[in-house]
């Protein structure tokens, strides 16, 4: 098996990218038990390996279709999904309204990915990004859940005003600089 092989869909990047969705996996299971510590560290891991695998497949030529819906697949997991589940569950509550704005989070978040994935070509790098990118939404939550945690804001409706906030930013006409 060659791992710099284009037509392998378990090359370098590839692989990469599928320890993304392991540790993405595991930080959600991390979160259903309350164990949010490993959890984020596992987020913060993933998002390592979501830089790593771009970088990988840009170098090495490895950019595929494959390769793209793969990545999206993994961000979908480890910047929509995971860090939505981490901060619903840290606020402790079943608020149905909040409970809406986090699925609406989740729907903005998929959105997202498939629309970016219609427009992007294998192996191209856009300067900017329009509207903000999962990985920074995911990073957005988080600080939220930071701020929850430390009693800074303790309203759950309030820590969901912001989710609704950054969900809307997801889909936006906002410009972010590609890193």
């Amino acid at each position: 098996m060659n791992l710099f092989d284009k037509d392998n869909h378990f090359n370098a990047a590839n692989i990469i990218t599928f320890a993304n969705v392991a540790c993405g996996t595991l930080a959600l299971y991390f979160v259903t038990q309350h164990n949010f510590t490993i959890a984020i560290i596992l987020a913060w891991i993933a998002g390592a390996l979501d830089i790593a695998d771009g970088k990988v497949a840009r170098k090495y030529k490895l950019s595929t279709e494959f390769g793209i819906q793969l990545d999206s697949f993994a961000d979908f997991l480890s910047f929509v999904i995971m860090p939505a589940f981490l901060l619903f569950y840290s606020l402790n509550t079943t608020n149905i309204l909040v409970g809406a704005i986090f699925l609406y989070y989740i729907i903005s978040g998929l959105r997202r990915l498939v629309a970016f994935n219609l427009k992007v070509e294998s192996g191209k790098v856009a300067k900017y990004f329009e509207g903000v990118p999962t990985p920074l939404g995911a990073i957005l939550l988080w600080v939220l859940y930071l701020i929850h945690t430390f009693g800074l804001i303790s309203s759950p409706l309030i820590i969901a005003i912001f989710v609704a906030i950054i969900a809307w930013l997801l889909n936006s006409n906002v410009k972010v600089p590609h890193p």
